[in-house]
């Protein structure tokens, strides 16, 4: 398997962001590929806020959220996907599945031997990590949900996501920057190229192509059965707390969905809605995690 790693000299110019990268190579299954993360905080802190991004971004989609949830004392851990950020990046398309990502989280957390979660997730953040606490219903005890769902493979797809979808399968070399900007006009030249930093090339980027496709949206899609596992657990065993922020201008993961979603997790409480947000919630994300922490009462 041919796999890339962007080179450092890449991410050297990244304003407000300057946290330490940390890699494992160790993780089970997975030892010829290196995956990047932060891990901020004191180890001994009361909750780990575990944040996971989804397409086409990396850790650094929090950083926003990181210095709020640090400054109240307590532990940060950001991971980029394979394919995504400092990870390396397999570059056959067909390497990404949606078991070679979950399994690859559930590895990363029993590595670093996580517990007391608060799982923080948006886009396939959440696609993938909300079939996580069923796994491990001792290690993950609250949740703060954004623009995101369950690929159960029921309903039919949005217009809005077949769109999109099919607009990344004729941009295989899509422009990352430019992608971010158009969902989200508050961004910085230095912030789109930071988007921009993990791509040097067509080549890098056959993670951010694959994501689209592997949305589980058909009964029998690979990650739809245990998505469906996953919504019955929520309805069933869930007794954790949530908190749910939604950006308002999603056309693919908004308003509906949420709801949607909301009505799937126990006792989820009226949503934060962020009038000006569209998909990436997070680039409003000091605002999410000061309500978040006053939400859990943190």
């Amino acid at each position: 398997m041919k796999v890339l790693r962007t080179p450092e000299e890449r991410f050297n110019t990244i304003l407000n962001f300057r946290y330490t990268p940390r890699f494992t190579e160790t993780l089970n299954g997975y030892e010829y590929v290196r995956m990047h993360y932060i891990d901020e905080g004191p180890r001994d802190a009361k909750y780990t806020f575990l944040c996971l991004h989804g397409q086409p971004t990396w850790c650094y989609l929090y950083r926003k959220m990181i210095p709020i949830f640090l400054g109240a004392g307590y532990r940060v851990v950001a991971p980029d996907y394979y394919g995504f950020g400092r990870s390396d990046k397999p570059v056959d398309d067909e390497c990404y599945t949606f078991d070679f990502h979950r399994n690859s989280i559930i590895e990363f957390i029993n590595h670093l031997q996580l517990n007391n979660i608060i799982l923080v997730v948006q886009d396939w953040g959440g696609l993938i990590g909300l079939t996580l606490p069923m796994e491990m219903p001792t290690k993950i005890s609250k949740l703060i949900l954004m623009n995101t769902a369950l690929g159960t493979g029921e309903g039919v797809p949005s217009p809005g996501f077949k769109a999109f979808r099919g607009w990344v399968n004729k941009t295989p070399d899509m422009d990352v920057g430019r992608l971010m900007l158009r969902g989200t006009p508050i961004l910085t030249p230095e912030e789109i190229e930071a988007y921009n930093a993990p791509f040097p090339d067509i080549t890098y980027k056959a993670g951010i192509r694959r994501f689209p496709n592997l949305v589980p949206t058909t009964h029998d899609a690979p990650g739809a059965e245990i998505s469906r596992k996953a919504r019955d657990w929520f309805q069933k065993e869930w007794s954790g707390d949530s908190f749910m922020a939604i950006g308002m201008q999603d056309p693919i993961l908004g308003p509906s969905v949420m709801r949607g979603l909301r009505n799937l997790i126990p006792r989820c409480p009226k949503a934060l809605r962020i009038k000006e947000a569209g998909h990436f919630v997070q680039e409003w994300g000091d605002i999410v995690a000061k309500k978040a922490l006053e939400a859990f009462n943190l």
